[in-house]
């Protein structure tokens, strides 16, 4: 004769499953936060050299491969298809604010900043496809990113007000837990988000989350706050990697001297005259 559990003894055989799993949980997530680095005072330790893998400058949001509108460069101009990093990969652009940011996209070519080697600005910097270092202290953070020289200082300690809007804008960082947050503000207009025309407008206001996953990885969060622009606020995220090359350094990516001919050279005087 078959014997069948009673309830009582499934309900038990669960809770003991459900209690081995959360068991597991805990356990993983302890491990995690032991093999954070840290620094002397015990905060998370994001010194190092950092990229992002992924196509969010070309996009932010899911797009296939597409010509990158020169036809001289053929294959090496072309956009890579790649996932979006947009939360819900939707954009809440106001009525007016959709109809630039599709004009921006058909205009990029002449139009989106990088062409012109200006700086990047917040969140851009991040994921451009060029490395970045944090050199950190208690009372600073410093990001010097490759392209175009750029850099940030963000202000742990007694943070003075932004004396104005700037290219890469005034940050202000505090820890919660592991996690660095930086409020960023007072980021100029003139920076896009990506090469496919989003922007936005003075109004910008960002809040960065860095969280460590590994040694060597970071969660990186993005909110993006505009009321000119947008909405709503909204959201991307990305994992960030650590360079783990023996020599992994910053190198010089000084582009002014590339865009000089294609600003200025209508300006050259011609000799002949």
């Amino acid at each position: 004769m078959r014997i069948r559990p009673g309830r009582a003894t499934i309900a038990a055989a669960l809770a003991a499953l459900i209690a081995l799993a959360l068991g597991a949980l805990a356990t993983k997530a302890e491990a995690q936060v032991n093999q954070v680095r840290r620094t002397a005072d015990g905060k998370a330790d994001f010194n190092g050299i950092w990229q992002a893998l992924n196509t969010a400058n070309w996009d932010l949001q899911d797009h296939p491969a597409r010509s990158g509108g020169v036809i001289g460069l053929g294959a090496i101009g072309a956009v890579p298809a790649g996932l979006g990093v947009v939360e819900g990969n939707e954009i809440p652009y106001l009525p007016e604010a959709a109809a630039q940011k599709k004009e921006n996209f058909e205009n990029r070519l002449t139009a989106d900043p990088e062409i012109k080697c200006y700086l990047p600005g917040v969140p851009r910097a991040t994921y451009m496809p060029y490395p970045f270092q944090i050199v950190q202290t208690p009372k600073f953070v410093l990001m010097a990113y490759e392209y175009a020289g750029a850099t940030r200082t963000i202000y742990m300690d007694n943070a003075p007000p932004a004396p104005d809007d700037s290219w890469m804008g005034h940050s202000v960082g505090h820890f919660e837990g592991d996690t660095l947050v930086v409020d960023v503000t007072s980021l100029s207009d003139r920076t896009w988000l990506d090469r496919s025309g989003n922007f936005h407008s003075d109004a910008l206001h960002v809040i960065e989350r860095y969280t460590p996953l590994t040694p060597d990885a970071l969660a990186y969060e993005a909110t993006i706050e505009d009321p000119k622009v947008f909405s709503r606020p909204w959201k991307i995220s990305m994992p960030l990697y650590r360079r783990l090359e023996k020599n992994a350094q910053i190198l010089e990516f000084k582009c002014v001297e590339f865009v000089e001919e294609l600003m200025y050279g209508h300006l050259r005087r011609d000799p002949s005259h």
